[in-house]
C-alpha cells in the first residue's frame, strides 16, 4: 500500500513521505473544516435547506481534493469558496431574483467555461494579461466583504437611521456573544492552536445555550432519498434570460481570476499550475450537481503547505476526513448567527493583508485596485466591484498616455464589464 503511494505520488521525488502528507492534509482539513458549517448557512439564504446544504458542502468537497490530488498531485483542497458562496446567495439568488435551482445551473454553466478557458491557451493569456495589482485588489475586496457580513450577521452593525449602516447594540446577547467569540477565536488563531476556527465556534455556541435566550434550528440528518432528490437539482428554463446570462459571466469572471490569483500564490511547485488549474474547472462543475455553490481552490490549503505538505496526498487525505465527517449534520442547526461572525470577521482581515502588495506610490495601478477593495462591500457585490475595477485600470492608463503598459486581454474583459453594467441598465 504505502509502495503505491509512494509511487503514485511521486513522494520520493518530492523529498516527502507518507507521514508528512498525512500530518499535512490533517492540518489543511482543520484549518478548512469550518467550511461545513458555515457554507450551509450562506445557502440557507438562498432556500437551500441546512442538511441538504451540509452533505452538498461535504460531497463536493471531498471531489474537489480527490481531483486536486489524483489528477494533479498537488497539495491543495478545494472547499465551496467563501464570498463565491455569498455571491451565490446574495447576488444571483437575492439580487438578480434566480432560485437556487436557477443558481446551480448558473454554477454549471460557469464551470464549463471555466474548464474550455483551462484547457486552451486562454488560461496563459489571463494569467499574463490580468495585473497582479487587480488580482491583489480581489482579494482584499473579497475579504471586506465576508467581514462586512460577519458584523451584519454579529449584530454589530445594522442599519442606520440616519446612515446606510451603524454600529449595533453592543448590550445585546447577540453583539456580546460574537465579541467574546471573535476574542477567544483570535487568540486561538494568533497561538496557531489547530482547528482553532472550529473550537472558537463551539466555545461561542455554547455560550450561546447557557446565557440564553436561544433558538434552536435543529437541522436533521438527511436520508439517501431526501438528498438524491435534490442533486442535479439544476433549472435551465431561464437560460436565455438576461439575469441569468450575466449571471453566468460574472460568475465565470470571478471563478476564473480567484482561482489563479489562489494558485499562483499558494502552489509549492508552479509546474502543476496547469493541471491543477484545470483540477479546480472541473471540481466547480461538480460543485453544481452536489447543489452547492462552485468549489474553489481553498486558500487553507497554506496551513497544509506549511506543514511539509507536497503532493496530492494532502489533499487525499484530506478528502477522506472530510468523508467522516459527517457527524456535523444532525448538529448544524444549533450553530447560532453570533458563533459563525468571527470566523468571517477574521478571514476578512486574513485576506486584508494582500494590500501591502499593491503599489500606492503608483496611482494609475492603485486607484483600480481601491475601487475594487471598496465597491465589493458597499455594493455588496463581488462583480460590480471587479467591474469598476477592471474598467478603471485601462482608462486610467489610456488617459495617462501609458495604454500599451495595458494587454489586449485586460482591454476585451474591461468591454465585457462595460456591456455588463449596460445591459444591466436596460434591464432595470
Amino acid at each position: 500500500m504505502f509502495q503505491l503511494l509512494i509511487k503514485h505520488f511521486r513522494l520520493k521525488e518530492n523529498k516527502t513521505n507518507v507521514k508528512k502528507e498525512a500530518v499535512a492534509g490533517l492540518t489543511a482539513f482543520f484549518t478548512a473544516a469550518y467550511i461545513i458549517i458555515i457554507n450551509p448557512l450562506i445557502l440557507k439564504d438562498a432556500g437551500i435547506p441546512l442538511d441538504i446544504g451540509v452533505t452538498a458542502t461535504i460531497l463536493s468537497s471531498i471531489a474537489g481534493c480527490l481531483i486536486m490530488g489524483l489528477w494533479a498531485n498537488s497539495p491543495i483542497i478545494q472547499i465551496p469558496g467563501m464570498g463565491v458562496n455569498a455571491f451565490f446567495t446574495y447576488t444571483i439568488v437575492q439580487s438578480a431574483g434566480l432560485t437556487a435551482e436557477q443558481a446551480l445551473a448558473v454554477v454549471f454553466c460557469s464551470g464549463f467555461i471555466f474548464l474550455f478557458i483551462s484547457f486552451s491557451r486562454l488560461s496563459k493569456a489571463l494569467s499574463i494579461g490580468i495585473p497582479e495589482t487587480l488580482k491583489h485588489g480581489i482579494t482584499v475586496g473579497i475579504g471586506l466583504f465576508l467581514a462586512f457580513i460577519g458584523l451584519q450577521k454579529g449584530g454589530l452593525v445594522v442599519s442606520g437611521r440616519s446612515s446606510f449602516v451603524a454600529l449595533g447594540n453592543l448590550s445585546s446577547h447577540e453583539a456580546l456573544l460574537t465579541l467574546f467569540g471573535l476574542i477567544i477565536t483570535c487568540t486561538l488563531f494568533v497561538r496557531k492552536v489547530k482547528g482553532s476556527f472550529i473550537i472558537g465556534m463551539l466555545v461561542t455556541t455554547c455560550a450561546y445555550y447557557l446565557l440564553g435566550p436561544a433558538t434552536v434550528h435543529q437541522a436533521t440528518t438527511p436520508s439517501l432519498k431526501t438528498y438524491m432528490s435534490a442533486f442535479g437539482s439544476l433549472n435551465f428554463t431561464d437560460f436565455y434570460h438576461l439575469p441569468f446570462i450575466l449571471s453566468v459571466f460574472s460568475l465565470t469572471m470571478l471563478i476564473v481570476f480567484e482561482n489563479m490569483g489562489l494558485l499562483h500564490g499558494m502552489l509549492p511547485n508552479s509546474s502543476r499550475f496547469d493541471a491543477s488549474y484545470k483540477s479546480a474547472a472541473a471540481s466547480s462543475i461538480l460543485s453544481a450537481l452536489f447543489g452547492t455553490s462552485p468549489t474553489i481552490s481553498a486558500a487553507e490549503s497554506a496551513s497544509g503547505i506549511q506543514e511539509g505538505g507536497k503532493t496530492g496526498l494532502t489533499s487525499v487525505i484530506a478528502a477522506m476526513l472530510f468523508g467522516l465527517s459527517f457527524i456535523a449534520i444532525p448538529v448544524i442547526g444549533f450553530i447560532p448567527n453570533s458563533a459563525v461572525a468571527p470566523i468571517l470577521i477574521i478571514l476578512g482581515a486574513l485576506m486584508m493583508q494582500n494590500v501591502r502588495y499593491i503599489p500606492f506610490h503608483d496611482f494609475s495601478e492603485s486607484f483600480p485596485a481601491f475601487l475594487i477593495i471598496l465597491l465589493i462591500p458597499l455594493t455588496f457585490s463581488i462583480a460590480d466591484g471587479l467591474a469598476f475595477g477592471f474598467i478603471a485600470y485601462p482608462l486610467l492608463k489610456l488617459l495617462l498616455g501609458k495604454a500599451r503598459q495595458v494587454s489586449r486581454v485586460l482591454y476585451v474583459i474591461a468591454f465585457l464589464f462595460l456591456l455588463n453594467f449596460i445591459a444591466g441598465t436596460i434591464m432595470t
